[in-house]
């Protein structure tokens, strides 16, 4: 009943940009914690932006800092992600996540809801 769906992926050049989407379903994405991860080939799955549930606040991984952006749309249910200036090492499958949690974490007993995941490819 609880999902996720994302969108948006696909094969982009080096320097450019995309968005991805998330689209909730069976759950008020409001009351959750929301998040971006990310498993590049040949590496494990890392997180790579997260936004808490009360007061908005944002935690990005070190090397998407200043060029990826997460947003949330309540209204819509939704979650994005704004990904400019993508280099090769920005590739992987991309998985939206939802946790019932107050500030960004994962992995600590509370209730969660994960994507099947999107794949980016950043080539020339």
């Amino acid at each position: 009943q609880l999902q996720l769906v994302e969108s948006g992926g696909g094969l982009v050049q080096p320097g450019g940009s995309l968005k991805l989407s998330c689209a909730a379903s069976g759950f008020t994405l409001n009351n959750y914690v929301i998040g971006w991860f990310r498993q590049a080939p040949g590496k494990e799955r890392e997180g790579v932006a997260c936004m808490s549930r009360d007061d908005g606040s944002t935690v990005y991984a070190d090397s998407v800092i200043g060029r990826f952006t997460i947003h949330r749309d309540n209204a819509m249910s939704t979650m994005h992600l704004q990904m400019n200036s993508l280099n090769p090492d920005d590739t992987g499958i991309y998985t939206c996540a939802a946790v019932n949690n107050n500030r960004c974490i994962f992995g600590d007993g509370h209730l969660e809801v994960w994507g099947q995941g999107t794949l980016v490819t950043v080539s020339s």
